[in-house]
């Protein structure tokens, strides 16, 4: 598994018509190998394969239509790529089962097991890490005036929940998605990603998935085709407030941030010193 004592970028492979970005662009084997091949050339350490479209108002995909539209696609992308570290984005566990016994590696789920109730079991069962993320409603409803009594305090104690009940079941591989864009307005979002280091409470892996979001696109009043100068500098915020994974769509870009992030915290490591040392 990969190794986190730097970040690490998961770069996005949607195998949807209609997610808010790239939706339509890789449905077939062809395409999706094409973009998973190019995705690892630029850098991705873990691609996330993902059939069902989570932007905000997209109803839930009925199971089999997932698995008809994903499976054929992970099997060459297995094939293809066995070096490959293949996360897979779902909400049911059947589908999630699928992919792991087809040689994926890791669940990424948006609903932290609320849509369908088996996934904590079968992750447990199938031992393998788990990317539990904050959301609140589902993607139709999330967005329907979003609330907190306290965000951060709020999201934490989802968390807290929600790793107390994995780890009564054996599941102690657990990475944690604050769910950027997910039941949070543009405030929200920003009051997150500024107390993002607020979650290393947890000691837990920290996902940012900020890319090409409302986050950027509502600020500058652009479309998400035009978000990637905004989505790298909210990715080097992420990576400032201790993100340990950064998903993307533009791999290269994002690695750019790290390799900049990482030589900016080195430097000031080795340059800091107190008054008393002037």
């Amino acid at each position: 598994m990969v190794q986190l004592s730097t970040p690490r970028i998961m770069g996005i492979l949607n195998l949807t018509p209609d997610s808010f970005y790239d939706g339509g662009k890789y449905l077939s084997a062809d395409q999706a190998l094409k973009q998973g091949e190019k995705l690892l050339a630029d850098g991705a350490d873990i691609l996330d394969l993902g059939a069902a479209s989570t932007r905000p108002g997209a109803p839930l995909l009925p199971q089999t239509e997932e698995r008809e539209r994903l499976e054929p696609i992970l099997k060459a992308i297995v094939k293809a790529f066995p070096e490959a570290i293949i996360s897979l984005d779902t909400y049911y566990a059947q589908t999630a089962e699928m992919a792991v016994n087809e040689g994926a590696h890791m669940i990424n789920d948006v609903s932290a097991g609320r849509i369908d109730p088996g996934m904590f079991e079968t992750i447990a069962r199938l031992r393998v890490p788990y990317i539990l993320m904050h959301m609140q409603g589902t993607p139709q409803t999330m967005q329907q005036q979003p609330a907190y009594t306290n965000l951060l305090k709020d999201i934490a104690a989802f968390f807290y929940t929600k790793i107390a009940m994995l780890e009564a079941m054996g599941v102690h591989d657990i990475i944690i998605d604050p769910g950027f864009g997910f039941g949070k307005t543009l405030e929200h979002n920003y009051r997150l990603l500024h107390g993002l280091d607020f979650l290393a409470m947890f000691e837990r892996p920290i996902l940012a998935g900020l890319s090409r979001k409302s986050i950027v696109n509502k600020v500058l009043g652009i479309p998400a085709r035009e978000a990637l100068n905004g989505t790298s500098i909210v990715n080097a915020l992420a990576l400032l407030k201790g993100a340990d994974i950064l998903r993307v769509h533009d791999v290269k870009e994002a690695v750019e941030a790290v390799k900049i992030i990482e030589a900016y915290k080195t430097a000031n490591q080795q340059d800091s010193f107190s008054p008393k040392q002037q």
